[in-house]
């Protein structure tokens, strides 16, 4: 074994070694860079935009009514008597005047007859008076009647003219009370019940109330607002209960029946009352509806949807798409350049699933309705095909 080496092997050895360390050193560098985890890109997170919309937004309230009838009338006695008939079949349509109850009329026609008879009588006796009045006033005239008798015939004459037209008020009226014991109807209508026997004493000292009329083709919804109601529609320059021909529109109610379904005609608001009541702080409304088929009774209770007002061209976006937090509610918007922005807005009424924005949003802009919780002001976002992923979410079919 050689102890000693010369100096150029030395020289060589050294070489060698410096060659080898080189070669380990580029080794272990190209395997750090190809082993080296490379740094990940964050993927942008994936949304639903859709564009702010423009469109009439019709603006409702619900409350709870009534139905009324149009005309509710109490058919009633007027003259007392037995009641001797009842010409018509109970819960029937009714015609105006139609004889509904016939009373007893003897003493009524007598009472007719006896004053008839006392004006022929008075008649007959102004005829005479005036007669004698005719012959006495030439007399007079030729100093061969007094002034005594001329005026004692006048007298007669006055006096017998004055009692006819007591016995033709006599007459009258009594050709009036034998006509109330035909006793019609006041309107056209739906009659109820009798609410006496026949035979029974009716009028002033018995039952004067016999039936009741109820004109219901058309009925009243009455309902209830509040006086916030109120002056929510004095901003929108809306006089609940009057009509405005410079509108394209007027307000209507529909009504909802005890099956829960739409009954299919509208109402017109006509009346609203003046005042607010101090106990409930609400006013009455009034609405007037067709009720043709007679599905609607008077004295039910129903649910009221009132149109209170339209907004022409509102900007809308989707209620889904609302952030609401104590500072207030906002919505993501997606910029040109793919970075959300997130923009504080102010909220108008709800209707349906959108709700109206009073400012904050111009229409066209993309706002983000579905992915915003993975959002923060500034980042870069990516849009998902909205139609690919329902036709993914669907169902698929195979044919057999």
């Amino acid at each position: 074994m050689k102890l000693f080496f010369t100096k150029k092997e030395l020289h060589l050895r050294r070489k060698r070694l410096i060659i080898m360390v080189a070669c380990l050193l580029v080794l272990l560098l190209v395997y750090l860079i190809l082993t080296w985890p490379k740094k990940v890109e964050p993927e942008a997170p994936l949304v639903i935009v859709e564009p702010v919309g423009v469109e009439d937004v019709e603006i409702y309230g619900e409350y709870v009514g009534r139905i009324r009838a149009q005309q509710f009338v109490e058919v009633r006695a007027r003259v007392e008597g037995f009641l001797e008939s009842m010409e018509f079949e109970e819960g029937t349509y009714v015609n105006k005047n139609q004889v509904l109850f016939l009373i007893d009329q003897r003493q009524y026609r007598a009472k007719a007859d006896k004053a008839r008879a006392q004006l022929r009588k008075d008649s007959a006796n102004v005829l005479k008076t005036q007669r004698d009045l005719n012959r006495i006033r030439p007399l007079y005239e030729q100093n061969a009647a007094s002034q005594l008798d001329l005026d004692n015939a006048i007298a007669a004459y006055e006096t017998a003219v004055a009692s006819m037209g007591m016995s033709q008020a006599d007459l009258d009226q009594a050709e009036q009370e034998l006509g109330y014991t035909m006793v019609r109807s006041p309107l056209s209508g739906y009659i109820s019940e009798r609410y006496v026997d026949l035979g029974a004493l009716v009028g002033p000292g018995g039952q004067s109330l016999l039936a009741t009329v109820v004109k219901s083709d058309t009925v009243l919804v009455d309902y209830s607002m509040t006086a916030l109601d109120y002056l929510k529609s004095r901003e929108r320059n809306v006089v609940i209960g009057q009509k405005d021909s410079t509108r394209s529109w007027q307000p209507y109610v529909t009504i909802t029946l005890a099956d829960n379904s739409e009954y299919p005609y509208k109402g017109i608001v006509d009346f609203a009352d003046p005042q607010v009541d101090p106990k409930t702080g609400t006013f009455s409304v009034r609405a007037e509806m067709p009720n043709p088929d007679r599905v609607l009774l008077p004295g039910q209770f129903t649910k009221v949807k009132a149109l209170l007002d339209v907004r022409e061209h509102a900007t809308v976006v989707p209620q889904k798409a609302l952030i609401i937090e104590k500072g207030g509610a906002y919505v993501f918007i997606m910029r040109r350049d793919s970075i959300a922005e997130r923009r504080f807005i102010e909220l108008g009424p709800e209707f349906g699933n959108n709700v109206v924005v009073e400012r904050g949003l111009i229409p066209g802009e993309m706002i983000v309705t579905e992915g915003y919780h993975k959002l923060t002001p500034g980042i870069k976002m990516r849009v998902a095909d909205k139609k690919k992923d329902e036709d993914e979410s669907q169902p698929s079919t195979t044919k057999e």
